[in-house]
């Protein structure tokens, strides 16, 4: 990827060749105090809303006032079997099979369901690793399930750290942990894209070497998911967890996701925090004193699904489905090494890049480190159109999302963050 030219008519080439370029249209894309399109490179955080969404929650508000509670079984998509309408999408996008995904609750609420399922210390077993600055509600998750096992976190909790120098967390030094400490941790739990730096971690091989140290190994995949190439039952990922706000544009606090490999599907031995809504559709609505779990991911399920946080979610689907994981992933790899062509192309010792250069270790998030103040520099961006945002201590993020960004946004924003940077000197 090395064809790259500075300027507007390379930018407008390159949109005017983009097989993904009409997919754009189909996103409200938020406007400057102008009236203009923003340059919304934020998809990171809060994914651009499909115009179709308000047909989706509308039929589902429709049923409701015309069919009140009869809407479980007759609306025009049954609410009592909502959830099974978004398992052949997701578990494309994920490399699953249908029965290992469900969506539900919320992405933490869906750690801490798993942690108790598949987290069993023992006096000999008992550690979780996770990465350094890894996000903090996951942190605040594990910490606290420790502490309910009757653990102290200051001995039971490992982190990866970067090497000395270094921003990102080698393959190696994950292994490395293992061999030294494999045999005393239970669980290993990885952002599978880091929030904060953009690194994408090797899920496959760290699976692999997870399990030969008997080890379990979870992801949490908030920032991987519908942004990298997922391969969770062919990687023999135990569970993962993932909301579906930022690459999946299901909306703000917008339903969670939960993958649980098939092995442990029926593991009727695994303890969980049971709701109804897990329990076999056969007899769940008998009302059995005894909690009898369905088979699959869904076993894991405590409430029906929330409809309305739900619907969104559904025309985002319809759109993965036609684009495809592949042609997003092609779009995404292009997009975001043009940018990195852009930023290194600027003589500013203002800012550094802290994500991998390898695409096989990011997905389109590239992490600026900033010299100075960074919510700064996002407002100053701001105020030219361009969004994007800044996490402690000094990191700017931003996300070209193949669905709707263009290449003319990458060199708007480089071309401004030149200027915001150079006027800061």
């Amino acid at each position: 990827m090395t064809d790259f030219r500075t300027g507007k008519e390379f930018a407008t080439e390159m949109d005017n060749r983009d097989p993904l370029g009409s997919y754009r249209h189909r996103f409200c894309i938020p406007k400057t105090e102008r009236g203009r399109d923003s340059v919304y490179l934020l998809g990171n955080s809060l994914g651009l809303q499909p115009k179709s969404v308000s047909g989706y929650v509308e039929q589902e508000l429709s049923d409701w006032a015309t069919r009140g509670v009869d809407g479980y079984g007759s609306a025009d998509r049954p609410w009592s079997s909502y959830h099974e309408f978004f398992s052949q999408g997701m578990s494309t996008i994920l490399g699953a099979k249908p029965g290992e995904v469900v969506v539900m609750n919320s992405l933490t609420v869906n750690l801490h369901l798993m942690l108790v399922s598949f987290y069993r210390p023992t006096p000999g077993r008992h550690k979780i690793l996770m990465e350094a600055s890894a996000f903090p509600s996951d942190l605040y998750a594990v910490k606290s399930q420790i502490r309910f096992n009757g653990l102290d976190p200051r001995a039971a909790l490992v982190e990866a750290q970067p090497r000395p120098g270094e921003q990102t967390i080698r393959t190696d030094d994950i292994l490395s942990i293992l061999d030294r400490e494999g045999n005393s941790i239970a669980i290993i739990l990885i952002g599978g894209v880091n929030y904060l730096t953009g690194q994408a971690f090797d899920m496959e091989t760290i699976t692999k070497a997870g399990h030969q140290h008997g080890c379990v190994v979870g992801f949490d995949l908030a920032h991987a998911v519908g942004n990298i190439l997922l391969d969770l039952h062919d990687w023999n990922v135990d569970f993962a967890v993932w909301c579906t706000y930022k690459y999946l544009n299901g909306g703000p606090g917008s339903i969670g996701g939960c993958f649980v490999h098939e092995k442990h599907g029926d593991g009727r031995d695994l303890p969980r925090f049971a709701g109804w809504w897990g329990h076999t559709m056969e007899t769940r609505f008998q009302m059995p004193p005894d909690f009898d779990p369905t088979g699959g991911a869904e076993g894991w399920q405590v409430s029906n699904t929330s409809v309305l946080s739900a619907a969104p979610l559904l025309a985002s689907l319809e759109i993965f489905d036609e684009v495809g994981v592949q042609q997003l992933r092609t779009k995404s790899e292009r997009l975001t090494a043009y940018l990195e062509f852009l930023l290194n192309r600027i003589d500013s010792p203002k800012f550094s890049i802290i994500t991998p250069g390898n695409h096989d270790q990011r997905g389109c998030q590239l992490s600026l480190k900033i010299d100075g103040d960074a919510s700064k520099v996002v407002k100053d961006l701001r105020r030219e159109g361009i969004a994007c945002d800044s996490r402690n201590p000094n990191v700017v993020r931003v996300a070209p999302v193949p669905l709707y960004n263009r290449f003319e946004d990458v060199r708007a924003f480089a071309a401004a963050l030149e200027q915001v940077t150079q006027g800061s000197e």
